[in-house]
């Protein structure tokens, strides 16, 4: 059982009477094996950091690189995807006007000015808007004194608001969504 030694005061400059130990040359050898170990050890540790920043100094770069190359795909893809919505904007809005005799009578100019000297045309229009101009006007009154014969006929083909013109040469294709098609076409490439 161990004893408790109490002294009155505390113990001032006390020093061990016993000589220090002395290191054989094993223990020598032992503790510079040791040092060389861990200092091998740290200089591998140092090396894999360093390696680790530069592939995350790597990493960063593809990074930033992979953004700088989206953002303008992004923005291409943007006005893209706004010139689509504006044009299916403006196709609704042209959807929802009513049709008037004085529309499909400049539709149907429109389409013969694309039309060069030929003996025999035919204008397809929707049944609704061929009841129209017969109303309203004559269908002869749309060309012009002394051009070619113009025959008027409905078509299913033909939306309201659009016409097809026929010739011998082939068709004029007036309709709306034939129009708004092209201008997409037009814009987005």
């Amino acid at each position: 059982m161990a004893q408790i030694v109490q002294l009155p005061h505390a113990l001032r400059d006390v020093r061990s009477g016993l000589s220090p130990i002395a290191l054989t040359e094993t223990d020598l050898t032992e503790r510079n094996a040791y040092n060389r170990g861990r200092q091998e050890g740290e200089d591998a540790l140092r090396e894999q950091l360093v390696a680790q920043r530069n592939e995350f100094l790597e990493l960063h770069r593809g990074a930033i690189q992979s953004l700088r190359d989206a953002v303008p795909q992004v923005v291409r893809d943007s006005e893209t995807a706004l010139i689509v919505l504006a044009v299916e904007a403006a196709q609704r809005l042209i959807g929802g006007l009513p049709v008037s005799a004085e529309m499909v009578e400049a539709i149907v100019r429109e389409a013969l000015t694309q039309i060069e000297d030929t003996a025999e045309i035919t204008v397809l229009l929707h049944a609704d808007d061929l009841a129209l101009l017969q109303k309203h006007t004559s269908p002869s009154s749309a060309t012009a004194a002394g051009g070619p014969q113009v025959q008027y006929r409905s078509s299913p083909e033909v939306t309201r608001g659009g016409c097809l013109v026929q010739t011998r040469f082939g068709i004029v294709d007036g309709r709306r969504e034939t129009k708004v098609e092209l201008l997409k076409k037009t814009l987005v490439t």
